[in-house]
């Protein structure tokens, strides 16, 4: 049985500043290596992804419900920040702040439809779990990028090593098979080169 539109309302607004308000949370204090995922955007990105799972049918309710999620959890994290260590609260209206949630809205409509996509039929039950796989194996390609560059250290193999073990996850949590698990890998991994063109063109580096 699906939610009702109220529950998925307020699921997330309120799932949405604890995203933010956790995040900053995780990246202040959990430490060195998983500390680093409190940078990941692909996090955010599964994070709209299993909303959508959760709302089951309706991909209106469910971009709508993801992209809210994620514009408030942009504001709630510099919240956080201006509250547990005194950043200041100009931040929130900042052009990357504003930039940020630009993006939260285009995750949050493709993953949150992504996620009923996974409880679909015929190739909606392939590419839906392959989604959250192919954004985190793409952010993993943005740090196996960085592995020999002085500047980083040995934070990119770490990094990329975590990245791809919760984007395979992700695939086998995402799907109902085994046989639906391994079509859903073999798809996100092209998907994923598309995901790393796009984490480049939008300047991530």
């Amino acid at each position: 049985m699906r939610p009702a539109h109220r529950p998925v309302a307020l699921t997330a607004v309120l799932g949405g500043f604890l995203l933010g308000v956790l995040d900053f949370i995780w990246i202040k204090y959990v430490p060195y290596p998983f500390g680093n995922l409190g940078n990941s955007s692909a996090v955010w990105a599964v994070a709209a992804f299993f909303f959508g799972f959760w709302v089951r049918s309706g991909w209106l309710r469910a971009a709508v419900g993801a992209a809210v999620g994620l514009v408030v959890a942009v504001p709630s994290y510099y919240v956080a920040a201006a509250l547990i260590q005194g950043d200041e609260w100009a931040v929130l209206w900042a052009p990357p702040s504003l930039l940020w949630m630009f993006f939260g809205v285009l995750a949050g409509v493709l993953f949150g439809i992504g996620g009923t996509w996974a409880r679909g039929r015929g190739w909606q039950q392939i590419l839906g779990p392959a989604l959250p796989g192919a954004v985190l194996f793409a952010e993993g390609g943005l740090e196996i990028r960085r592995i020999g560059d002085p500047n980083y250290g040995n934070d990119p193999l770490w990094d990329a090593l975590i990245r791809i073990t919760l984007g395979v996850l992700a695939v086998v949590l995402a799907s109902r098979t085994n046989r639906q698990r391994a079509f859903a890998l073999a798809t996100a991994l092209p998907l994923a080169l598309a995901g790393l063109a796009a984490f480049l063109l939008g300047g991530f580096r």
